[in-house]
């Protein structure tokens, strides 16, 4: 078995890391910010794939995480997934979904308030992120793997094996400027009861339950690098939230959040030699990093035990 250096310390390299040693690697994780400092942190997070190509490769990576999630909300009370029913609704007629395919079922709603016109109901993993991230790490540990804070300025070679999933990082470490953020500010308000899901299929504002609070977004603005949460942003968001559900106009706002999404116009799942290197690429997944993960962290390890 091999020794792998796996980059990057959000959904989808905690990911990796667990599938690595489970089967059988020695894994370390090195990052410039650790998993709750990730823009993985800031997710919904919600099983929707959104801004991540190509849809062919896409659909299967993320059929194989739904099976995944689903699973760890039976077996895994710990790990913060549930399954949530919830509709996605359009103003204007629309053919079903591209990934139709990686969910079990999905139904159409033929009853609709104004503007909307059309849309489907479906059962996905809702996954709380801060809790889903430490229990990631825990797995990382429990299975002899390490996580450590390392401002890298390349490529590491000290391992047999890199993983890279550096995200954002992928533009220095990879030298990718195909690799571009898209800013996504969010509002969390504080749970008032809300059991389902909301998506309005015309832009990107979503409303997401979780135990404790709900998640409303959000913004999907491409090359924007700003961290900072912007007021009237957060103003319009709500405006949109409570138009697309109307009980969250008593619900108090908690705090303000913003996540940059790394974007690039297809996902790079590949190896590549760099000089005396073996390097695994997995990155560029946009806003659908845990929609995909556990069926990308699989392609990986499978990359991974060729290369080994």
């Amino acid at each position: 078995m091999a020794r792998v250096i796996v980059v990057g310390a959000g959904v989808v390299g905690l990911s990796c890391a667990v599938r690595l040693l489970q089967n059988g690697h020695h894994v370390d994780v090195l990052a410039r910010d650790l998993p709750l400092e990730t823009t993985s942190s800031v997710a919904a997070a919600i099983w929707f794939p959104y801004r991540a190509f190509p849809f062919e490769r896409v659909t299967a990576w993320s059929a194989k995480a739904y099976e995944v999630f689903d699973r760890l909300a039976t077996v895994e009370p710990d790990a913060g997934v549930r399954m949530v029913e919830g509709t996605q609704l359009h103003r204007v007629r629309t053919a079903d979904p591209w990934w139709l395919n990686a969910v079990p079922a999905l139904t159409r709603v033929t009853a609709m308030r104004e503007p909307y016109v059309d849309g489907w109901t479906f059962t996905t993993p809702v996954i709380e992120m801060p809790v889903y991230l430490r229990w990631l790490a825990d797995q990382v540990d429990g299975c002899g793997g390490t996580i450590t804070r390392v401002a890298l300025n390349g490529m590491p070679d000290q391992a047999d094996i890199v993983v890279n999933a550096s995200g954002l990082g992928a533009r220095l470490l990879a030298e990718d400027p195909s690799v571009l953020p898209v800013r996504g500010q969010v509002v969390y308000l504080e749970q008032v009861g809300l059991e389902r899901w909301w998506l309005d299929g015309d832009g990107p504002t979503y409303v997401v339950p979780r135990t404790r609070d709900i998640v409303v977004g959000g913004t999907d603005e491409e090359g924007e690098w700003s961290r900072t949460a912007d007021p009237a942003t957060a103003e319009l968001i709500l405006e949109r939230a409570t138009a697309l559900v109307p009980e969250l106009a008593r619900a108090r706002v908690l705090r303000h959040k913003v996540g940059l999404r790394p974007a690039r116009p297809q996902v790079r799942l590949e190896t590549e030699l760099r000089g005396s290197s073996r390097v695994v690429h997995c990155y560029g997944h946009g806003g659908a990093g845990v929609t995909l993960s556990w069926g990308c962290a699989d392609e990986v390890a499978s990359l991974v035990g060729e290369l080994g």
